[in-house]
């Protein structure tokens, strides 16, 4: 069996890497749309509430699996949770959880690596261009979708193959803090449309007479998404973290980074949708359709459109990183094979789980799962079935049958934080976050009135 010696260079590297696995399509591409389509204000104030009450509770208590097991998600469970115990299933449920993820989350990726390709100066913007027929013919072709996912999935497994320190690190140290820039330029440029403010207010100012038990549970599934909580994503990566750096710093600096970004996201499309009069509703294709539309209205607006497409690229690459490195290090653990090795043919098994997804707008539009095609099918079982449950058995987990000690001892190492401030926290897990997860799935299920 190979044991893994490799852990994070430095603070910085896990905290951006973290933040890169939570900042991606949940935080850029995902929670525009689903914010236009389930509410607008209300939405993103639920949203917040989510993010802080029970994600950054959750996200610290897979911080604290991680490195209190050093182990990958699978073999961590196993060996912290009591023998024969049901919770040492929960590894196993996120690596699933994952592998589902990736394989839809990799279609996407496929689009903004053929967006970003295609932005080259002189190749896609141009005056009067309808950039909504130009994403339905990009995701109506067979070809450029599996094609698009066959190319995200090489970029993950290329990197994933190189280790930690040298793929994921190294990568996201770089990136993110280039996306952050060139996100604010973005956001700066859109407020000076005329008739911006109404897609600001739209974003900020709350109407709870919008909000139904779908959008609730959608609000709660956003955040977990949007954290990677609720598939021990973050239980792999503290695995290879220090023991004399804070959990709980960096949960919260994770979690602020990602509100930061959600927030910077509405600020850049909803003054642009209103400014043009478009629709909020569009839906998955929004940031494909609005982010061209501005950056055509800018000086040098090929060059910028180019250069975020390519920054939102790796964006998505550090969130899909960490699905795949589950994914890697869960079966490295079992498996007498190099991580090359694993790293290639689980990218290779995303690809081929992957194709329906990809094929899902165009030859198997008209095939349905549940009502679903087979790409909003994977969406919807993983952030509203999936997270939600994998994320109630983390909080039992730790909250209820962990050692105490060692969570006790692995919330304060690298900090000089209160014993309160521990009971705090250990009491929102126990029964906050449980009880709020349980009401809120079965609200959503109708069990609840």
């Amino acid at each position: 069996m190979e044991k893994k010696t490799e852990q994070w260079a430095t603070k910085l590297g896990f905290i951006l890497s973290s933040a890169g696995a939570a900042v991606g399509l949940g935080a850029i591409w995902k929670f525009p749309y689903m914010t236009g389509m389930n509410g607008g204000g209300a939405f993103f104030f639920i949203f917040v509430l989510f993010t802080l009450l029970i994600g950054l509770p959750l996200l610290i208590a897979e911080f604290v699996i991680g490195r209190g097991a050093q182990k990958e998600a699978v073999t961590a469970y196993q060996k912290l949770a009591p023998k024969k115990s049901i919770f040492s299933f929960i590894g196993h449920w996120g690596v699933v959880g994952a592998f589902i993820l990736m394989s839809f989350y990799s279609v996407v990726g496929g689009w903004v690596l053929i967006y970003s390709l295609m932005s080259i100066p002189g190749m896609v913007i141009k005056n009067g261009a309808d950039y909504g027929a130009l994403f339905d013919t990009i995701t109506g072709s067979p070809l450029l979708t599996v094609a698009g996912l066959a190319a995200f999935v090489l970029l993950n497994s290329f990197v994933i193959s190189n280790g930690i320190q040298n793929g994921i690190e190294k990568y996201s140290k770089i990136l993110m803090p280039l996306l952050f820039i060139f996100f604010l330029i973005i956001v700066v440029r859109s407020l000076t449309f005329e008739g911006a403010m109404e897609g600001v207010r739209f974003f900020l100012q709350p109407d709870f007479s919008q909000l139904n038990r779908e959008n609730i549970l959608y609000a709660l599934g956003q955040a977990f998404f949007s954290l990677a909580v609720g598939i021990s994503v973050m239980v792999t990566y503290s695995s290879y973290l220090a023991k004399n750096v804070s959990l709980t710093t960096s949960a919260a600096s994770v979690s602020i980074m990602n509100i930061f970004v959600s927030l910077l996201a509405g600020l850049a499309i909803f003054p642009i949708v209103f400014a043009f009069g478009l629709e909020p509703t569009e839906g998955p294709g929004l940031l494909f359709v609005v982010l061209p539309e501005a950056f055509s209205q800018m000086p040098f607006g090929e060059l910028f459109l180019s250069l975020f497409l390519f920054l939102f690229l790796f964006a998505i690459l550090t969130s899909s990183f960490s699905m795949l490195e589950i994914i890697t290090s869960s079966i490295n653990e079992k498996v007498k094979a190099s991580r090359k090795q694993i790293a290639w043919v689980a990218g290779l098994a995303v690809f081929i789980f992957g194709i329906p997804a990809a094929l899902s707008s165009n030859v198997l539009a008209d095939f349905h799962i549940f009502g679903k095609t087979a790409f909003d099918a994977s969406d919807f079982l993983v952030s509203n079935i999936m997270l939600p449950v994998g994320c109630l058995f983390i909080a039992l987990f730790v909250g209820f049958k962990m050692n105490r000690t060692l969570v006790e001892q692995e919330f304060h190492a690298g900090n000089h934080f209160s014993k309160g401030l521990f009971q705090v926290w250990y009491q929102i897990l126990r029964w906050v976050a449980t009880v709020t997860i349980v009401i809120v799935f079965l609200y959503s299920l109708g069990v609840l009135l």
